[in-house]
C-alpha cells in the first residue's frame, strides 16, 4: 500500500475515532446522525486522495514534457497539442478535487455544529425541562472549550475564483433579515446588577418572531442568566474566516473599532485593531482594549480569536 493511500486511511480513521469517547456519549438521534456525517466524511477523505493521485500522475507527465522540451530544438505542433490536453485534464482533475475538499469541509462544518451548536444535547444550552440538570462546568474547562472552538473555526473556500465572501465570514455582518440558529453563540449586550450593560457571550436558547426576540443564555456556567433581547441586542459571530491574501476585503483593517471577547472573561469590550492576520496559519487578530488604567487609554496588544471579533455596535441609549 503506497503512502498516500495509508495517510488517507489513517486520516478517516482519525474522524471515526471522535465517536469512541464515552465521556461525551450525546443522545441516540444525534449519535445516529453525528456517525453518518462522519462516515460521509470518510468517504469523501478517500476520494479526495484518489483525485490526487490521478492529478499528480498528469502534473507529472507534464513536467516531464517540458523538460525533454529543454533540450528540443524544435516543439512539435504534436507536443504543443499534447500539453494542451494534460493542461485540460490537470485543470479538470483540480476542480474535481477543490469540490471533493469543498465537501468535505462542509461535512466538517457540520459535524461541528451537531456537536457544538446545533447538538443541544452535547453542550446543554438549550436543555429540555424534563432532563436533569447539569453539572456546572469547571472555569478552566470552559476556557478549553472556547480555545477549542476558535481553533476549528473552518477556513471558507470559495467555489469559483471571483466568489465574494458570503455573511459572516470574518469581518463581513450578517444579512439584515438573518436569524441566528438555536445553540449557536453571540455577543448579548445585557444589563448586569449595578445597571449597568455588558457584551457577553451567549448561546440562542429560543427566537419569538411575533415579538422579534431572543431568548439567550450565558455562557458563563457560574451564572447561566438567561435574558430576553431585542435583536439588536444579538450579534452573531463568525461562521467562517477568509484567506486574508485573496479576500482582504472580509478581514477587519488595522484600527477598526471592534468588540472582542477579553482573555480568560466571557465579556466583549470595546478594542481596536493593532494587527490583522495575514495568512490562513493566523487565527488571531492582536488588538487594544480601551483601558483608561494606561496613560494612553488603550492596553498593551492582546491577541484574540477570530471567532471572537464582531463589528463594535454603539449603544447610546438603554433599548
Amino acid at each position: 500500500m503506497s503512502s498516500k493511500r495509508r495517510s488517507a486511511r489513517s486520516a478517516a480513521a482519525a474522524v471515526l475515532s471522535v465517536t469512541s469517547s464515552p465521556a461525551n456519549s450525546p443522545a441516540p438521534s444525534i449519535d445516529s446522525r453525528l456517525q453518518d456525517l462522519l462516515l460521509e466524511l470518510q468517504r469523501i477523505i478517500y476520494q479526495i486522495q484518489e483525485e490526487r493521485d490521478k492529478n499528480s500522475v498528469t502534473m507529472e507527465t507534464i513536467n516531464k514534457i517540458h523538460e525533454r522540451m529543454k533540450s528540443d530544438i524544435k516543439v512539435t505542433s504534436k507536443t504543443t497539442a499534447k500539453l494542451k490536453h494534460l493542461y485540460s485534464v490537470g485543470l479538470s482533475e483540480g476542480s474535481n478535487e477543490a469540490e471533493l475538499i469543498r465537501r468535505a469541509l462542509d461535512k466538517v462544518i457540520a459535524i461541528k455544529s451537531l456537536q457544538t451548536g446545533g447538538g443541544n444535547r452535547l453542550t446543554g444550552y438549550a436543555s429540555s425541562g424534563d432532563e436533569p440538570p447539569r453539572k456546572v462546568m469547571r472555569r478552566g474547562v470552559l476556557m478549553t472549550m472556547l480555545q477549542h472552538d476558535a481553533l476549528t473555526l473552518p477556513l471558507w473556500v470559495p467555489p469559483l475564483a471571483n466568489t465574494r465572501p458570503p455573511p459572516l465570514c470574518g469581518a463581513v455582518s450578517a444579512d439584515s433579515n438573518y436569524i441566528v440558529p438555536v445553540g449557536d453563540k453571540v455577543a448579548a449586550r445585557v444589563k448586569v446588577e449595578d445597571g449597568e450593560e455588558n457584551w457577553i457571550l451567549a448561546a440562542v436558547i429560543q427566537y419569538y418572531p411575533s415579538s422579534a426576540r431572543y431568548e439567550i443564555e450565558d455562557i458563563d456556567e457560574e451564572t447561566r442568566e438567561r435574558h430576553t433581547l431585542s435583536r439588536r441586542r444579538v450579534i452573531p459571530l463568525p461562521l467562517s474566516k477568509p484567506d486574508p491574501q485573496t479576500h482582504p476585503e472580509a478581514v477587519y483593517s488595522i484600527g477598526a473599532v471592534v468588540l472582542a471577547l477579553y482573555p480568560q472573561t466571557t465579556c466583549f469590550y470595546k478594542a481596536v485593531i493593532h494587527r490583522n492576520p495575514h495568512s490562513t496559519h493566523e487565527d488571531s487578530y492582536a488588538v487594544l482594549f480601551e483601558d483608561s488604567t494606561y496613560t494612553d487609554g488603550y492596553s498593551p496588544p492582546l491577541n484574540i480569536p477570530q471567532l471572537y471579533i464582531v463589528a463594535y455596535r454603539d449603544f447610546k441609549k438603554s433599548r
